[in-house]
Parts: C-alpha cells; sequence; structure tokens
C-alpha cells in the first residue's frame, strides 16, 4: 500500500497496512468518518488507497523496495519461535500444500522476481470475483454502497488478465482451477478456505456434519477422481525444506500417531504440542450453537484443572495449555496441546498433561464446574452485550470475517447473549459430557469400552540439541510414542468437586473489623501546589482521597468498557528498593513472583482462592519492576459468581466487590508457600538461561549493562542469586513494601462511584494502619536513586551468538530524560529547552513549567523520531523492513535511556547500525525538527491520545497525583 492516495490519509490518525496468511492478503484502512477539520468524508480516500491496491503498476522500483523490505522481515521474524512454529505447521499439515508454503514466501523466489513475475501474479489474483470487501463503522449503508461502486465499478476480471504477460501460466492456472474444485476444502465446506484436505481425526457421526464434504474424510485409495495437479504439493520439489519426519506409528486400528521431534541448540525447554484435526462446525441454529458451549465449557473446565496442577506442589510443566479453536486460515478446527516443562522432566510431563484430558473425556465436568463455567460464559456474553455500539470497529471488523469465513452465522452481541441464556437454561450435564468426550476422543479409545475417534493424530516435541545431554532429557521416536501411548493408557480417577467460598470476608467478620479499627475518609493531598480534594464530596472525572490507614485512593467512572473494571495497587520500591534497603540481590522480584504463583488467604487453600477468582472472573497479574511492585486486577463489576437462570437465577457478590476482599486479604492474611517459591525460582532461571539463546535478549542485556555500568537494578537475576533466596527473604522484601501508608489503589471501570467507595471504605479502611510494620526497613535511602551516568566516551559492543540460521540486531543506546523529563542529573528537559531560548515570552515560560511539558515533548520527539528512522532506513536505504525508536520511561528514577533497534541481515546490520545514527544525528544538526514535522506528530499523537483516553488502562495509570511519605 505504498502510493499516492495512501499518503492523502497521512497526518488524518488514520492507520493503513497489510498482512498475510497462509489463503489471503488483506489490506486495511482503519479512519475517522471526517477529515480532521470535518469538512470530507474518509470514506472515499480509503477506498481509494484500497482500489489502488487492486491497480498497482508494479514499478521496478517500488518492486526492490518491497523486495528489500520483505528480505528483512524474513530475517526479523526468524527466531527460534518462529521456527518452532514452522516445524509444528510442517508436521500437522504434512499431507497437503500448507505445510511448504508458509505466508513468509521463499528467499530464493524474493530474489529472484522481475516484474513481470509481480505483474502476472497481481492480475492472476488481484482481480473483482477474487476480492472480498469488508466496511464497518459509523456510515450510513447507502452512502457506503454508491462509494463502492464509484470507486470500484470500473474494475472488471477481464482486464485485469488482459494484462498477464506470461502465457505459458494460463494452462497451469486452468489445471490449478480444477483441482481447487476437485474435493477440497475450499470447495466442500468454505470459499473462504485455502485449497487443501486434511487428515481428520474424528468420530463417528461428524460426517454427518459436513455431508457436502465426505469425500474429504475417505480413507486414501478411495474412488475420488484425480486431478492432473498436484494441489497438495505430495510430488519432490526442488524449493522444500529438507525435513526429515518421523514414520507414523499406530497407536489401535484407524487411529495413527505423527510424530515429529526437532533439536536446536537454541532451544531451552522441551515443548510438547499434541494436536488432532477436526472439519469447522458451522454455527447456523440452536443445536449447533449449544453444542460450541458445551464445548467451551469443556474447554473451560479442563484448562483451570491444567493450571491447578500447574501450580502444584512439585509440577512436571512450566506451562499448559488445551484447547480447540476454528481456523479459517487452515480450513479446519484444532485441537491443541501445548506444553513446557524442563527437559529432564519430559516423559513425566507427557504423562501428567494428556492424563488430565483422559479424565475430561472418560469422567466429563462435574456438577460445580458445570455451574462456574456456564456462569462465566452467560456472564462474558452479557458483558459484550452491554458494550453494545461501543465495542470497536476493529473488533466488529475481525469477528464478522472469522464468522463469515467459518460459515457462522453472525449474530449481535445482544443476540448473542438472549441465545446464549436461552441455550444454557436448558443445557444439561450430559450433554457437556458427551461434548468432553467427543472432545478428548483423540486421547481416549485405547482401552476397551472408550470412546475413540479414527483418523491422524500429530505429536511435535521440541528439545535442547546438546552433544553432552543426559540419557534422561534425550527424547527420540521411540521414547515419545511408548510415553504417549503409557499416558493414553493410564487409570485416571474421576475429579471431585472443590468447596469455593461465595465471600472470602463474611459479613459478620467485616463488622467487627469495622468495630476493631473504625474506617475514615481523609481529604487527597497532592505536591504540585492542587488544592487538597474534599474527603467527602464526590470529583471529577477522579475522586481522590486517603484513607485514615494512610492508604491513598483514586477512584474513576468509566463507561467506555460495559461492565468492566480495573484496579491496580502500587507500592513503590521495586529493584530500587532491593539495593537501597538492603533486601538480598533479587528477592523483592522473585517475592512478587511468589505471590503470583500462590494465593492462599488464612484459612482458604491455593485452590479454593483461584476457583473463588474464576467464579467472580478475576484476572490477576503481580510484577516487580525497577520502581514499583505492582498489583493489576481486571474484573467484571455485575453480580458474578450467580447460580440458576431466569426466575430462579441466585446472584452473588459483584465481582468488584470480589477483588477489594482480595486486595484486603493479600494485605493481611497472605500465606507464603514454599512450592509458590520454588515455581517463581524456577521462572526465574529459565528467563536467565533463555536470555543466553536468544539474540535480542543477550544482547540488550549486554547494552543494559555497559548503559548502567553493571547496575543490578536494571539486569536480569543470575540463576545463582535466584537460588540462594530463601522464602523469608522474599516474605520480608516484599511485605515490607505492603505497608498501608505507601501504598496507592486505582480503581476505574463502569460501577457507581458511591458504591464502590463505600466498599473500599469498608474493606480497606478497616485494614490497621500498621499492617505489616514488622516488615519496614528503617535503615537506608528514603529517596529513589537515579539512572546511572553513562561511561564517556561511548563504546561499540559486538556480539556474535552461534545459530544455524544467520541473524543480525543492531542497536544504538544513550542517556535520556525519565518519564516526567527528569535527566539522571535533576535538571529538567524545561530547564534545557529555557537555557537554549533567551528571548522565551512569559507565555512560554508558563507553558514549558507545566508538569506534563516534558511528557508531551519527549512523546513528540519519539514520534517524529520512529519517522524519520522509517523514511530513511527502510524507504530511501532498503537496509531493514523496522526501526524502531523507544525510551525507558521511568517514573520515579531520574534519567532514563533510549534505545533504537534495527534488525537487517547479516551483510546489512552494520550499514544499517550507520543509517541509525546518522538520522539520529541528522535531528540535531543539518536536518532539525521542521514546524511540519511537529505539527504533524502533534496530530498522530491527538489521534492516539483520544483512542485511549476512554480505556480504562489509561484511567488506571493516571492515578499517580499523591505523593508519598
Amino acid at each position: 500500500m505504498g502510493s499516492r492516495k495512501r499518503e492523502r490519509l497521512f497526518g488524518t490518525g488514520s492507520q493503513t497496512n497489510a498482512y498475510t496468511d497462509f489463503h489471503h492478503t488483506v489490506f486495511y484502512a482503519a479512519c475517522p468518518t471526517t477529515t480532521p477539520r470535518g469538512d470530507a468524508h474518509m470514506l472515499p480516500m480509503a477506498l481509494d488507497a484500497l482500489c489502488d491496491v487492486m491497480e498497482a503498476r508494479c514499478e521496478p522500483s517500488r518492486i526492490e523496495k518491497e523486495r528489500q523490505a520483505v528480505l528483512s522481515e524474513m530475517t526479523m521474524v526468524n527466531t527460534i519461535e518462529y521456527r518452532v512454529e514452522c516445524q509444528i505447521l510442517s508436521t500437522l499439515h504434512r499431507e497437503n500444500r500448507l505445510a511448504k508454503r508458509f505466508p513468509i514466501g521463499k528467499e530464493s523466489l524474493i530474489q529472484s522476481w522481475q516484474q513481470d513475475d509481480v505483474k502476472t501474479w497481481h492480475r492472476t489474483h488481484y482481480r473483482p470475483d477474487n476480492v472480498l470487501l469488508y466496511v464497518v463503522g459509523d456510515l450510513d449503508p447507502n452512502f457506503v454502497e454508491k462509494t463502492v461502486q464509484e470507486k470500484f465499478g470500473h474494475l472488471t476480471a477481464e482486464k485485469q488478465g488482459a494484462e498477464i504477460k506470461i502465457p505459458e501460466l494460463k494452462k497451469e492456472a486452468a489445471l490449478l482451477a480444477d483441482a481447487v474444485v476437485g474435493g477440497t476444502m475450499k470447495q466442500a465446506q468454505s470459499w473462504h478456505y485455502p485449497p487443501v484436505r486434511h487428515d481428520f481425526c474424528v468420530v463417528d457421526g461428524v460426517k454427518d456434519i459436513l455431508e457436502s464434504s465426505e469425500q474429504l474424510l475417505k480413507k486414501e485409495g478411495g474412488d475420488e477422481e484425480e486431478v492432473p495437479y498436484d494441489i497438495h504439493l505430495q510430488k519432490p520439489y526442488a524449493l522444500d525444506d529438507k525435513v526429515n519426519f518421523l514414520n507414523e506409528a499406530e497407536l489401535r486400528p484407524g487411529k495413527r500417531l505423527r510424530p515429529h521431534i526437532f533439536k536446536h541448540e537454541l532451544l531451552q525447554n522441551f515443548s510438547f504440542h499434541l494436536f488432532a484435526k477436526r472439519p469447522v462446525e458451522p454455527i447456523r441454529d440452536l443445536k449447533s450453537f449449544r453444542r460450541s458451549l458445551a464445548r467451551r465449557i469443556c474447554l473451560a473446565a479442563l484448562q483451570i484443572r491444567l493450571n491447578v496442577n500447574g501450580r502444584s506442589d512439585d509440577p512436571a510443566f512450566t506451562f499448559v495449555e488445551f484447547n480447540q479453536l476454528d481456523s479459517a486460515r487452515e480450513g479446519c478446527a484444532v485441537c491443541s496441546l501445548d506444553m513446557t516443562a524442563e527437559p529432564i522432566r519430559w516423559k513425566e510431563a507427557v504423562c501428567k498433561s494428556i492424563s488430565e484430558i483422559r479424565k475430561l473425556g472418560l469422567y466429563g465436568v462435574t456438577p460445580g464446574e458445570m455451574e462456574r463455567y456456564a456462569s462465566a460464559l452467560l456472564t462474558d456474553a452479557e458483558q459484550l452485550a452491554a458494550q453494545g455500539d461501543m465495542i470497536s470497529h476493529g473488533d466488529q471488523l475481525a469477528y464478522l470475517m472469522e464468522t463469515v469465513a467459518n460459515g457462522h452465522t453472525f449474530m449481535s452481541p445482544q443476540q448473542s447473549y438472549a441465545v446464549t441464556e436461552h441455550a444454557l437454561a436448558s443445557l444439561t450435564l450430559e450433554e457437556v459430557n458427551e461434548a468432553a468426550a467427543d472432545l478428548c476422543a483423540h486421547i481416549t479409545g485405547l482401552k476397551d469400552g472408550e470412546i475413540s475417534s479414527n483418523g491422524v493424530v500429530v505429536a511435535v516435541a521440541c528439545t535442547p540439541k546438546s552433544s553432552d545431554a543426559s540419557p534422561e532429557t534425550m527424547v527420540n521416536d521411540e521414547k515419545l510414542c511408548a510415553a504417549i501411548m503409557e499416558a493414553c493408557v493410564m487409570d485416571v480417577e474421576p475429579v471431585e468437586d472443590v468447596v469455593v467460598p461465595h465471600t472470602l470476608v463474611t459479613p459478620e467478620e467485616l463488622q467487627e473489623a469495622i468495630a476493631v479499627n473504625p474506617p475514615k475518609w481523609e481529604s487527597g493531598q497532592f505536591s504540585d501546589g492542587t488544592p487538597n480534594t474534599p474527603a467527602d464530596r464526590i470529583t471529577r472525572p477522579f475522586t481522590l482521597r486517603r484513607l485514615g490507614n494512610g492508604i491513598r485512593i483514586g477512584v474513576a467512572q468509566n463507561t467506555a468498557e460495559s461492565q468492566r473494571g480495573h484496579l491496580r495497587l502500587v507500592a513503590p520500591g521495586g529493584r530500587d528498593a532491593e539495593k537501597r534497603l538492603g533486601f538480598k540481590k533479587g528477592s523483592l522480584a522473585v517475592g512478587a513472583r511468589a505471590m503470583q504463583e500462590g494465593g492462599s488467604f488464612g484459612k482458604f487453600s491455593r485452590e479454593q482462592v483461584e476457583l473463588f477468582a474464576v467464579d467472580h472472573l478475576i484476572m490477576v497479574e503481580i510484577n516487580c519492576n525497577e520502581e514499583s511492585l505492582v498489583m493489576d486486577f481486571v474484573f467484571p463489576t455485575t453480580n458474578v459468581g450467580n447460580t440458576g437462570y431466569g426466575d430462579s437465577k441466585q446472584l452473588g457478590i459483584t465481582g468488584t466487590e470480589a477483588v477489594i476482599q482480595i486486595v484486603r486479604e493479600i494485605l493481611i492474611d497472605f500465606n507464603w508457600e514454599e512450592d509458590a517459591l520454588g515455581r517463581s525460582k524456577q521462572s526465574y532461571r529459565t528467563a536467565h538461561e533463555s536470555l543466553g539463546k536468544s539474540l535480542e535478549g543477550k544482547s540488550t542485556e549486554m547494552i543494559m549493562e555497559a548503559l548502567s555500568s553493571g547496575d543490578e537494578r536494571f539486569l536480569s537475576i543470575d540463576v545463582d542469586t535466584v537460588n540462594a533466596i530463601t522464602l523469608e527473604d522474599a516474605k520480608n522484601a516484599v511485605m515490607s513494601q505492603l505497608l498501608p501508608s505507601q501504598l496507592e489503589i486505582s480503581v476505574a471501570g463502569d460501577f457507581n462511584v458511591n458504591d464502590v467507595l463505600e466498599m473500599i471504605l469498608n474493606y480497606l479502611g478497616t485494614v490497621p494502619a500498621d499492617a505489616n510494620s514488622q516488615y519496614r526497613v528503617t535503615e537506608g535511602p528514603k529517596e529513589f536513586g537515579n539512572v546511572p551516568p553513562l561511561r564517556l566516551p561511548g563504546e561499540f559492543l559486538d556480539l556474535e551468538l552461534e545459530d544455524s540460521d544467520p541473524r543480525a540486531v543492531a542497536y544504538v543506546a544513550g542517556a535520556a530524560p525519565n518519564l516526567w523529563g527528569f535527566l539522571a542529573d535533576g535538571s529538567t528537559v524545561a530547564q534545557k529547552v529555557s537555557a537554549a531560548d533567551k528571548r522565551a515570552s512569559d507565555y512560554d515560560k508558563q507553558r514549558r513549567a507545566h508538569p506534563l511539558f516534558g511528557n508531551a515533548a519527549l512523546a513528540l520527539i519519539s514520534e517524529i523520531a520512529n519517522r524519520r528512522l522509517f523514511s530513511t532506513v527502510r524507504e530511501r536505504k532498503q537496509l531493514t523492513y523496522d526501526a524502531n525508536f523507544s525510551l525507558t520511561g521511568f517514573e520515579r528514577m531520574k534519567g532514563g535511556w533510549f534505545l533504537v533497534t534495527v534488525t537487517a541481515s547479516k551483510e546489512k546490520a552494520q550499514r544499517a547500525l550507520e543509517a541509525c545514527k546518522e538520522t539520529l544525528e541528522a535531528l540535531r544538526t543539518s536536518n532539525p525538527i521542521s514546524p511540519d514535522n511537529l505539527e504533524s506528530a502533534k496530530r498522530e499523537l491527538s489521534f492516539y491520545h483520544d483512542d485511549i483516553a476512554s480505556k480504562l488502562n489509561f484511567f488506571r495509570c493516571v492515578f499517580k497525583l499523591q505523593p508519598f511519605s
């Protein structure tokens, strides 16, 4: 989309881009409805840019620019994670062309294609009968139809085809067309699917879903007519990647296991991926919708079981996920198990994860799970319906495209909620357990009497490659197949229901707390001269107060995300406090992760608390950064944990109340557990060891070490340091930060502010002012340390990481202000600007004295720098796909760093690095920021600000206004 018509959209707040999957290229333009001045419609301009794609002139200069961009992107994406994904997809789709035709393309073809090749491809596929146009927005449909006709009506397939210059392709194209309609998923189920066949793994009865495509489920050797075109690319081709696939193994008559093992030096952990492909079941009526709901309940129940196992005393795996998703880009539904583990425990992890799937397949879900996850589905549907017209057009468009592609019935959020409520009211446990049996049939069935499916089960194991690996970590095809077979016949017991509390704090306990520690409000206090906010009155847009125990509170109502709320607890300190207050290195960071991994409060077990959070649809994330301990909670603001439907519905407490109860329990009754610390330490060990095998990770760590002169606050925590941290170390460090007088809690959401303030007063205002005072550290500096000064002169760092596929990344880094414009020496951006402008007016001086002047100036500089890097390093010099300028943006520490990141081929990396340095230098000297640059950046940032200002994340993050003692 590099055209003059696209350039007309610049500076209007529009976004244009494109992406390619297995079977489509999607070009999109997201625009305001009118121009910034409001005097012209944007739709004609957007359609002009899209129509230009259909009529691309394929000029040699443009082809060269895009050739270099694609080659650079190919280098950029070729991480070890991408290579793992390629191995997985190559095995999963071995029977069709998807295994050999990845969207990024073949490097040799990209290097060699000339203008005629590109134009022929373009004119063959970019024609009106092969294109879909979607328009979603606040627009009059009649105006849209008229404008589309004006902009696209002149295009014809004949006109496009007339420009094809390679005659011999016409016969090939005809054969391809015959093959596409010769029994592929594209012909049989959806025009949107790629022209492929799949080796499905299906239970009896699935064929009824796809009567029109029954031939696709035939075994090899059927009587279907052969088309003289190798559409599935099963013959050998010169461009094929050299992959040594293992032989398929028969699990039982009709069921085959397709294993593959990928080993690489850059892999750190063992990962296991188990798949079964199934036809997509179109959701077109109530019957199919009920089946989809039953399947979603099963998936939710199994995922939580796996999560609970992952937080057991000694979990076999470090990550595990089970899901089934309809994939339009692949033309099938994929049921997947993805798991990672330490290499030495790979077999145990395989058995544990597969046995959980067997439990679900054989015994289904419990009544408690059925109630829990059915209620969660209804709450999700209700929240989406409440969003109504506030759902972003981008989200609406993505949902529409996916729904149409998979043949589902498109429903508005309100319709979806009504149908969900109707279906769940009569959905039975038996129906759900039938869905569970079908979902897990590729795992069950190896023992007599179990439901089974026939077809291909795909297993991919990825493991580190090492010459000195121990026998326990060695994985080969025999061991892998044997471990899977063993897991598929293991005896398993049904899951028992867990008693989950409906509330963590009973009314009686709350009244007792109020009597012992009567709560009260105090006025909000500020450090910039702003008058104190009243303790007895709601203020707009934020209500800012303090509780009598010292906790700072900020509350804002925001209806942009209906029935949703965000709460953030901030305790200033972070890695800086480790150093400043004398805690053991890494103890705060490891302790924060241990708190996330744990979750037992008072008399409640970790499992009970976790299921309480699940019942109330609460997501929790606890992190420790350089400056703060941060706890984020996302929750529904309506009554959740409900039971029953319609008139018999019994309401639980609101998600808001449940979250505030959790915060209270964290502050006064958190149970520290040794096994949670163990999982935290393992996570940090893995992260640090992975740095040594990641080009980007190892190089940024090396740069940060040079920038900070080895300051441990900014570096990864090494394995020896992690191993030395005890539970007492972690507990003392974290709890020392959770003193009421040092906490700020910000809440934003779709709720009544008075109700939330009352909950906060009762639950958090009754936390004793001296809570956790036994952990207070009285020695050490109170003020945050600054960012270390740069060592001068600057230096050039060089790193080589051995890799089978050479890649390169280059950086330019240096000193910068923090988020608010403070430099490491204590001076500010405003002071530097004023010192350079001796003729500044009183108005300019007043404007620069604004607390957000530095923040706004830095945001503008970042926007301008990124534009310059794009236009110079990518567009003009064609050295990279992407060059990015960013700032560290510390909030409390003075000073920071800027970082320019550029990915390029190994041959071009040095030149790309020099081009980035030249671009930054030109900003200061030969090509300074122009008025046009500045105005354009202002418009972009204003559009961005308008877009995010209504979101809960924005409100949650702007509360940090009340000073800490």
